[in-house]
């Protein structure tokens, strides 16, 4: 009797397991179409934009481009020929979908390479048409645009340091340079730039200066770096929109910064919903972030050096110089004037607010949101006119006579633009031919984007072919004629009646149904009618045997399927 019931016991708890580990490995239909919806709904987010159609037959155009590693992989001596190839959005999805792809953002004048000669015949372009077979797809050789300009980008090599870009380890900020020259010109041809890089340091250096503070093993207390800060840094990538062109993007980074508190900057990071994280602290002698909207990097302003007369001028910041040195000597000769005119400067330690504000000359007030405007603007006279434009130049007068003379050093600088920078380039009729081979210095350029595909609820927040399976399988049925929309919906539902019958014996048993007994029965499904009644029978034979001594009283009747 005892080894009846240890029997017992011992085969409830076997099938107890095999249930559990078939739960593990299984899924419900609303679990599946969960997951289902999820992916889909990551799908839509990634790929906002539709892929179908390559952007060749525009021409020349700003556009986001992509270099394939796996198509064109650079060789490892730089010397050595190389070939390099940019494909447009549309073509890095659909035609290279699966190869090891760069990400360089907006490059201007650009035709999309993808089906000419400077990418494999193994990777023909799948969206533009064939004009040998007429068909979509399989398009090879043809020539690419003269006129494409290209850089070390094209390589995974960026900035001034040639350093191979990798979104995973990268740390930091990089900044475009707006270009005014390509690499055969002598300037960059829209590089992407370290910021300390651009102020003379190695990355290395930076780095060092970047470094957890020692702890003083006399005291216990944190010994302060050269630059008096204490810097913890906890990092993740993302792509964010540069002054809120949603067409002007850069790699940037999450940060957080402690002060001398011994708080782990990594803590921070964690704890980030209760704290606005702070950017990571540019290099000495590169401005804020706030302070500029583009700017022209070194390489471009010696290949193009009449573009130096602008430097410290309005809509233009002080030139940074391309040696730390000199950033810092500047900074010293600088700093003592500024803080001796009349004791009044545009940035001052929290410390000195109680001073300064004793001993400066208080301005007007500023007015606060809450107070009323009307009393502001009925003093001014009906007569008034406010200005909205600026004044047209006058193209008899040059503005670089009125301009301080060049800076005297001769290290090569990089010039920081302000938004409003367009408004005090001169335009007369000699600076004017200056100007115009850089269309960018005219006007604000734009970004091609292809359209942004519609979803059925119409939000604008699907792409082309990423649209729910259920949907997708409707759209089909409306385009079907009648007929056939009538034989089909008559097949589906002599398939249903066929699978809730097979599936029936399943949910009465709380048995998980495995992929074997799918594959199983759909095998027999294409057989005879036999074979369903096989397949549904194989679940009540295998209850039967797993009832065998069973009092009903010990046994897992969990319902794995419920609802059919």
């Amino acid at each position: 009797m005892a080894d009846s019931q240890s029997s017992h016991v011992s085969d409830v708890k076997q099938r107890s397991n095999s249930m559990s580990q078939a739960s593990e490995s299984s899924q419900t239909a609303a679990e599946f179409i969960r997951e289902q919806l999820s992916l889909e709904q990551e799908a839509r987010e990634a790929l906002p934009y539709q892929f179908d159609t390559c952007t060749r037959d525009l021409g020349a155009i700003r556009q986001a481009l992509f270099s394939c590693l796996t198509c064109n992989p650079p060789p490892n001596d730089a010397s050595d020929p190389y070939t390099p190839a940019g494909v447009c959005y549309s073509c890095s999805i659909s035609c290279h979908g699966e190869h090891a792809l760069v990400e360089l953002f907006g490059k201007r004048n650009f035709v999309c390479d993808c089906g000419t000669t400077r990418l494999p015949e193994t990777s023909p372009c799948t969206l533009r048409l064939n004009a040998a077979t007429g068909q979509k797809g399989d398009v090879t050789g043809e020539e690419p645009a003269a006129d494409n300009k290209y850089n070390q980008n094209f390589r995974n090599d960026f900035c001034g340091c040639k350093e191979e870009y990798d979104p995973h380890s990268e740390k930091g900020t990089m900044f475009q340079c707006l270009g005014l020259g390509s690499a055969e010109d002598g300037g960059c041809g829209e590089d992407w730039w370290h910021p300390e890089c651009l102020v003379g340091l190695t990355r290395e250096e930076y780095k060092k200066s970047l470094e957890k503070p020692k702890i003083d093993d006399a005291d216990g207390t944190p010994r302060k770096v050269p630059n008096g800060i204490k810097k913890e840094v906890s990092v993740t990538r993302e792509e964010t929109p540069v002054n809120e062109h949603a067409d002007e993007r850069r790699p940037s980074i999450v940060t957080a910064i402690a002060a001398t508190n011994g708080v782990d900057g990594n803590d921070i990071a964690a704890d980030g919903a209760d704290e606005e994280e702070d950017d990571l602290p540019p290099p000495p002698g590169f401005p804020d972030e706030d302070d500029f909207d583009t700017f022209i990097c070194h390489k471009c302003v010696e290949a193009f050096p009449w573009v130096k007369r602008y430097a410290g001028t309005p809509g233009f910041l002080q030139p940074v110089y391309n040696d730390a040195k000199v950033n810092a000597e500047r900074k010293e000769a600088t700093v003592p004037d500024i803080e001796s005119n009349s004791g009044e400067s545009k940035k001052r330690k929290a410390d000195d607010d109680e001073d300064t504000l004793l001993s400066v000359p208080m301005g007007p007030p500023k007015r606060q949101k809450s107070e009323e405007p009307l009393g502001a603007l009925s003093s001014i006279p009906e007569t008034t006119t406010l200005p909205i434009t600026p004044k047209k130049q006058d193209s008899s007068i040059c503005k670089l006579d009125s301009l301080p003379p060049l800076p005297a050093s001769a290290t090569p600088f990089s010039l920081f633009l302000k938004p409003d920078f367009r408004d005090y380039l001169c335009k007369c009729s000699k600076c004017f031919p200056l100007l115009k081979p850089h269309p960018q210095l005219l006007e604000e350029e734009e970004t091609y984007e292809p359209p942004v595909s519609e979803d059925g609820d119409g939000n604008g927040a699907q792409s082309v072919g990423t649209g729910s399976l259920l949907d997708r399988g409707e759209a089909a049925f409306s385009n079907m004629d009648r007929v056939r929309a009538i034989e089909g919906a008559m097949v589906y539902a002599k398939l249903k009646e066929k699978v809730k019958n097979f599936l029936q014996p399943f949910a009465e048993s709380g048995q998980a149904v495995g992929a074997e007994d799918i594959k199983a029965y759909f095998e027999k499904l294409r057989g005879d009618e036999q074979g369903i009644q096989d397949a549904a029978g194989g679940a009540k034979r295998s209850q039967a045997e797993d009832g065998k001594g069973d009092d009903g009283s010990g046994g897992d009747s969990r319902r794995e399927q419920s609802g059919y």
